[in-house]
């Protein structure tokens, strides 16, 4: 009986060839080869600031906290702890979606920048600062209520506070101050900015005496766009190294060095004969356009040409140059002073 074919796909698999790389367009246009580097990115949380932008904005950040912290617990008279919990990028509408409801919701202004902040503080963190403010020891109160109009004005103090201290953090050349406008305690019908805006949030988790809540600040990208393009550039000029121009100086100390100094010539040669010959009081003619050519040594070191003369009863040689590094290899000197 003949052997029956295999049907297809049920014999021994073949290797298969490994698909080429695909070229790949830019966002200019242009076509690149297979070696992009393609990563997932998800539209519904977009990350419009790339690690490096986020990570130069967490230290400023680090830095308000730690200050905020101090600046609080003086004016509350007791220790206000606070702790980074989560700096990230997300959406207007996502932003006002996480706000909890109650909540007391403080609308702000940061002049002379455009947009709207939000700052959210928890009904029963709120209600504890007030009962301190009002002579009370700090202990967390357990109500969960809105706020009174006398809270909200004690409240507002502390929010103050807590936005001189985010502008003072943006050290430029303009002041920012903050601005309140109003207050909210619900965040789901907020028009600040369109819901499609990226909105920088911060969330800080406090502990107030016995009291753990959380302190949110959302502020609209556009808003902080400009002092973080400012702060970008002065980054860069800090990290370039300009060259530093070290001036001579002259030291008390420099006074008493001595340092040996000798005129010589170069540039007339005699055979081993005439050396040999040479006795005491014999003359060795030397062409008088050699005394212009004399070189001046300090410490052994050729740095000047300069022309021989008289001075009274001394030998005086008059600088006329000085000599270039290359000019300094050159020449043999023969005589010297």
């Amino acid at each position: 009986m003949a052997d029956q074919p295999s049907a297809p796909g049920t014999g021994a698999l073949e290797p298969t060839a490994q698909t080429p790389p695909q070229p790949t367009l830019r966002a200019n246009g242009s076509r690149t080869g297979g070696d992009a580097k393609v990563e997932a990115y998800d539209f519904r949380n977009p990350a419009f600031l790339s690690e490096t932008e986020l990570r130069r904005l967490r230290l400023v950040h680090e830095d308000f906290i730690r200050y905020l912290s101090a600046r609080l617990s003086l004016h509350l008279r007791m220790e206000f702890g606070i702790k980074m919990s989560k700096l990230t990028t997300v959406t207007y509408a996502k932003f006002t979606e996480s706000l909890a409801n109650p909540s007391h919701l403080s609308l702000f202004k940061i002049e002379p920048l455009v947009g709207v902040g939000i700052l959210e503080i928890s009904p029963r963190l709120a209600l504890t600062i007030a009962d301190r403010l009002l002579g009370g020891r700090g202990q967390a109160v357990k109500a969960e209520r809105y706020l009174t109009e006398i809270e909200v004005s004690l409240i507002e103090d502390v929010v103050v506070i807590l936005l001189e201290e985010w502008c003072g953090q943006w050290k430029l050349e303009k002041e920012l101050r903050p601005l309140l406008i109003g207050h909210e305690n619900n965040g789901r019908f907020l028009q600040t900015s369109p819901k499609d805006a990226v909105v920088l949030a911060l969330s800080l988790e406090v502990t107030f005496g016995d009291c753990t809540e959380q302190i949110q600040i959302g502020v609209p990208y556009y808003l902080i766009e400009p002092v973080v393009k400012k702060l970008q550039n002065s980054r860069q000029k800090d990290s370039v190294i300009a060259p530093v121009e070290k001036r001579a100086e002259w030291q008390p100390a420099y006074d008493r060095i001595l340092l040996p100094v000798r005129a010589e010539w170069s540039g007339l040669d005699l055979t081993l004969r005439e050396i040999t010959c040479l006795r005491v009081g014999d003359v060795i003619e030397m062409p008088a356009s050699l005394f212009n050519e004399t070189r001046v040594l300090l410490n052994g070191s050729p740095k000047f040409i300069g022309s021989v003369g008289h001075d009274a009863d001394r030998v005086a040689v008059q600088l006329t140059r000085q000599l270039s590094p290359e000019e300094t290899t050159h020449a043999h000197p023969i005589a010297g002073r």
